[in-house]
């Protein structure tokens, strides 16, 4: 007789770690965005060399762009596809497997100047192209076809990575190239399709437990997919040309309507749990960003790097933390209300991002947002490590 889920995860006798995706790359995901950040402000003060063939800048956006984020994307879809297509999650030796691949593309990374030139992009591609195909399995044994487009997504996330190698090795600058941008614009609307699904079904669940007759625009009416399919051909202009006073424009009209598009969700009635409204906050980077970077244009400032951190450390930081509390707390069996620790990470996350966007003004401040970073996600490492690290407890019969 097959096993249910519950049933399999029951079944595993190892380390509660790997008896769901989520519990390995959720933890390690933001142990490891600290260290990389307390190695980048080390090296950033000059008192270290990285032993790695990238500049520290390129090391340093390629740890948190595809390092960080490519484990908190293995770590939802491993959890979410399962509740998409109906089969069983990676449970166990696999799934450690899977993980120890991730742990192996960080240290080849970070160590590359001790290896041949090709190594280290190799080990590191290889994470990508194992979870990318083991996502497709699970979609096509499934039918699951209506989630191919996060797939397809992840594949250009897998592209985007293997540009930034490409850049590195060839002698540019991959802090600033192709591959970079084609990542953050790959992670814009990761966050753009997959937000604008969870945050009015996660809004609209909280707002029926609370009697609040009020219900956020179902996710995926058709002036969402208006926003979506105009943002793609905007993304990759800006990907392309991102000096463009046009696509500036183009950046701005972007803005307007995804603000127009997140107006429909509700927001001002969940200011009473964290937990929902950090969602909304987390989203509203994307048109921030986007307007950040295309007023930059329009005016002529040369220098985009606070702009695109609206949507790297904002955007996609926060939505990830936001992600991976509300899912740690769901997926082990506890109340889905932010606790005042949860609530202190959630701040020193966005004082990170305010204090990152304004280093163009205030260099010191650079270490300002470092810092609270780390206070961010060690505190998620903290507040949220122990439960992660053990089984879910078992409801009385």
């Amino acid at each position: 007789m097959a096993q249910t889920s519950a049933e399999q995860m029951r079944a595993w006798q190892g380390p509660a770690l790997f008896s769901f995706g989520f519990r390995p790359f959720f933890l390690f995901g933001a142990i490891w965005v600290v260290l990389a950040m307390g190695l980048w402000l080390v090296a950033l003060s000059g008192a270290i060399d990285l032993p790695s063939r990238m500049d520290r800048v390129s090391w340093h956006a390629h740890e948190f762009l595809f390092g960080y984020l490519g484990a908190v994307l293995a770590g939802f879809l491993l959890t979410a596809v399962p509740n998409w297509t109906g089969r069983l999650p990676m449970v166990g030796w696999r799934l450690a497997a899977l993980f120890g691949l991730w742990v192996a593309g960080r240290i080849a990374i970070l160590f590359s100047a001790a290896l041949p030139v090709a190594v280290a992009p190799v080990i590191d591609l290889a994470f990508p192209l194992v979870l990318g195909g083991l996502i497709l399995r699970e979609i096509v044994a499934g039918k699951n076809w209506r989630n191919l487009i996060v797939l397809a997504l992840l594949a250009v996330f897998a592209l985007a990575n293997a540009l930034f190698h490409y850049e590195a090795v060839t002698g540019g600058y991959a802090a600033q190239g192709v591959g970079l941008r084609l990542g953050v614009a790959t992670a814009v609307m990761m966050i753009c399709v997959i937000g604008g699904r969870i945050i009015p079904s996660f809004t609209r669940n909280w707002l029926a437990r609370q009697d609040n007759p009020a219900r956020p625009a179902p996710p995926m009416q058709r002036f969402d997919k208006i926003v979506l399919l105009f943002s793609i051909p905007v993304l990759l202009a800006w990907v392309v040309n991102p000096f463009d006073v046009y696509i500036g424009v183009a950046l701005v009209v972007f803005a307007v309507l995804h603000l127009a598009r997140q107006s429909r969700w509700q927001a001002h009635h969940t200011l009473s749990e964290p937990l929902v409204w950090v969602l909304h906050v987390s989203y509203v980077f994307i048109p921030l960003g986007a307007l950040a970077l295309g007023l930059d244009q329009i005016l002529g400032n040369p220098g985009t790097a606070g702009a695109q951190h609206l949507w790297m450390t904002g955007a996609i930081g926060a939505m990830t933390l936001a992600v991976m509390t509300r899912a740690t707390l769901g997926h082990t069996g506890q109340a889905l209300t932010a606790s005042p620790m949860t609530v202190v990470i959630y701040l020193c996350l966005f004082g990170s991002v305010l204090a990152r966007f304004w280093t163009s003004l205030f260099l010191e401040l650079s270490y300002v947002s470092g810092v609270l970073w780390v206070l961010a996600f060690a505190g998620f490492a903290v507040a949220y490590g122990p439960s992660l690290l053990r089984q879910k407890p078992e409801k009385p019969a």
